[in-house]
């Protein structure tokens, strides 16, 4: 018997084509029930790509009472009324917000089709009294409250993040649209908002003293992304075609996908959520690939870290309180809440006693991505290079080529511009680091022996590293360090051959001046 094929919605955003059309979908109808009847207000924050847009859409065929897109799905089983409802739908994802006028040209072409949708004769010239006119007309002309869905809200602010007047002039612009939400509230059944960030000081929020912000609720936690247990339910027959590709068990490729694209945490009790858009690519295309970091355009996040003086060993393996995560002040942008907020770092644990949250990477694409976009910033090295690096630097520890990696190494110190700062042997050790555990190696730093502790170590199939750093002083004198207190001992019992490395960095010639090696 033929296998039926699979249609996966790769960059499918609207609820409506996605059901006509046959394509595979995850049922997330069961929040319905909780917006509903809960509050007039919702904010929704996640990273780009995560399913935002089609959950909006799927609110959208709700409240337009198109029953038969739902045919088959939890919301189907719910003692609705079904009624249809005034539906306002405005996307901010459709322009760049780079050329003056961006804004205005959106606001306008929507506010027009809603004019002539709901008759409204035009006497108002500015966005925000337009929309007051036509929420009203909506009402009066329908009989029921308004529904109102705004994605993207940010957009046009995110995208002009490091251009404070466009910043401001934006800024201005949307909260003086927004602040109908408030003033009509009499004519409006729902507003639902999603985002990537949330500025604190964009009044929409100042002024919506009951909004309620769903980002960080446990009981939302799974309203985007993929757990585990849904991948069992709805992609079974992908996975397992993708096994055979792979020429793995189930539960193996279970455990590739998990490795890749899962470990997403957006609240202190989410369970572990994949990224959608990669995982439906990579089941449809039977390929691993960097597919949601070569998406986007993560510019602005280079041009912070490298603004701000960035610790990046520290910031990629932090804590920080909820306040620091849930909003964004453009007069001091916290680097923790912008890669949190865009998809970079993710919860890792919760420290309920202090109130704390553990960030880190959450899985290989986004690492492997991250070490992709940053190191051109930092260094000559273009990004059709970086990642044949990656590999290549790989292979060579894999192999034991000590001389090929550490040359490898050396030459990427070299390219580093001048205005990243190495002035101490804790910033050379921490770049090596950063280095070595985006390239997805097992590295560890300040490893305890009896007699000290060694700088850092990386452990391979068949060789163990031991790195002893020095700072304007000599290489031979990192390897006799390493021989002295004897450094090796923990690990010569085992299979593994040792190789220790002594290297020196030198401030005058700012880069890595020479190395020795020792293989035991």
């Amino acid at each position: 018997m033929e296998k039926k094929m699979v249609k996966y919605p790769i960059g499918q955003q609207s609820f409506e084509v996605l059901r006509k059309g046959g394509f595979l979908y995850v049922d997330k109808t069961m929040y319905l029930n909780k917006i509903v009847n809960g509050s007039q207000y919702y904010f929704l924050g996640r990273p780009r790509r995560f399913g935002k847009s089609l959950f909006l859409s799927t609110l959208k065929s709700f409240f337009e009472g198109k029953r038969d897109l739902f045919k088959g799905l939890y919301a189907d089983s719910v003692d609705w009324q079904w009624e249809t409802y005034p539906v306002l739908y405005l996307d901010m994802n459709t322009s760049k917000y780079k050329e003056k006028g961006d804004l205005e040209s959106v606001l306008d072409r929507q506010l027009r089709e809603w004019e002539i949708l709901y008759k409204v004769d035009v006497k108002d010239t500015l966005p925000a009294q337009r929309f007051a006119t036509i929420i009203k007309s909506a009402y009066q002309l329908t009989g029921k409250r308004v529904v109102i869905l705004v994605d993207e809200y940010d957009k046009p602010l995110v995208n002009n993040i490091h251009d404070r007047a466009t910043f401001d002039k934006y800024r201005n612009a949307l909260a003086t649209l927004y602040s109908n939400f408030k003033s009509s509230a009499d004519y409006i059944r729902l507003v639902f908002l999603t985002g990537v960030s949330r500025f604190g000081k964009l009044s929409v929020f100042s002024d919506l003293n009951n909004l309620s912000d769903i980002s960080f609720t446990n009981e939302f936690a799974e309203i985007c992304g993929i757990t585990e247990k849904e991948i069992r339910e709805n992609f079974h027959d992908g996975v397992y075609d993708l096994a055979e590709e792979d020429e793995i068990s189930f539960d193996e490729e279970i455990a590739k996908l998990k490795k890749w694209y899962d470990g997403y945490h957006f609240t202190p009790k989410s369970s572990d959520l994949y990224n959608p858009f990669s995982l439906l690519q990579v089941l449809a295309y039977r390929q691993y690939s960097n597919y949601w970091i070569s998406s986007g355009n993560p510019s602005i996040l280079g041009e912070l870290l490298k603004k701000t003086d960035t610790d990046l060993k520290e910031l990629l393996d932090t804590t920080c309180n909820e306040n620091t995560l849930n909003g964004l002040d453009i007069d001091n942008i916290s680097p923790e809440a912008l890669l949190y907020q865009t998809g970079y770092l993710t919860i890792k644990s919760f420290d309920k006693r202090r109130m704390m949250f553990r960030l880190g990477i959450p899985n290989e694409e986004v690492k492997q991505g991250f070490f992709e976009f940053l190191i051109p910033y930092y260094s000559s090295l273009s990004k059709a290079k970086v990642m044949p690096f990656i590999f290549n630097l790989i292979d060579e520890m894999e192999a034991g080529k000590v001389d090929d990696f550490m040359l490898r190494l050396t030459s990427l110190f070299a390219s580093f511009g001048h205005d990243l700062q190495f002035d101490n042997e804790r910033n050379v050790q921490n770049a090596l680091l950063l280095i070595f555990s985006l390239v997805g190696m097992h590295v560890e730093a300040e490893v305890r022996t009896s007699d000290g502790r060694v700088d850092i170590f990386v452990r391979t199939t068949n060789y163990f590293y031991i790195i002893e750093l020095k700072y304007d002083k000599s290489a031979d004198e990192a390897l006799s360090q390493i021989e002295q207190k004897e450094y090796y001992l923990p690990w010569a019992t085992d299979r593994r051959t040792i190789i220790e490395i002594g290297i020196n960095y030198s401030s005058k010639k700012r880069r890595i001046e020479n190395w020795k090696k020792r293989i035991r």
